[in-house]
């Protein structure tokens, strides 16, 4: 079973130097038990582009989200997984890595 958990945070790069290590040994950890996909960090809401094409209405609409609030995504794990509870304990131990709110979801891609 695959699984994305996003990271959660309210300004851009606030990582300090020991979440950084941190996360780096969670990644490590990731990939020594065989659950680490990929891992990135996302440019902020101030950075998005929002484009709604459907029907062809060519709309493009800069530094949206679709969330308000000051939080947006500002990276995520992709992993794999055993079961959905191994998924969830994964996500538990990078929220305290990364000392961010997460959030779970099963990957439904290829």
């Amino acid at each position: 079973m695959r699984f994305v958990i996003y990271v959660i945070d309210s300004q851009a790069n606030t990582g300090t130097g020991d979440e950084m290590v941190q996360i780096d040994a969670f990644n490590d950890m990731l990939e020594a038990k065989g659950h680490f996909l990929f891992a990135a960090g996302i440019g902020d809401r101030a950075s998005a582009t929002l484009i709604d094409n459907r029907l062809g209405l060519d709309s493009v609409t800069a530094a949206t989200s679709l969330q308000p609030g000051p939080e947006h995504y500002s990276g995520f794990w992709l992993i794999k997984a055993d079961s959905a509870e191994q998924a969830l304990e994964l996500a538990k131990e990078g929220s305290r890595c990364c000392n961010r709110r997460v959030e779970l979801r099963p990957f439904l891609g290829q």
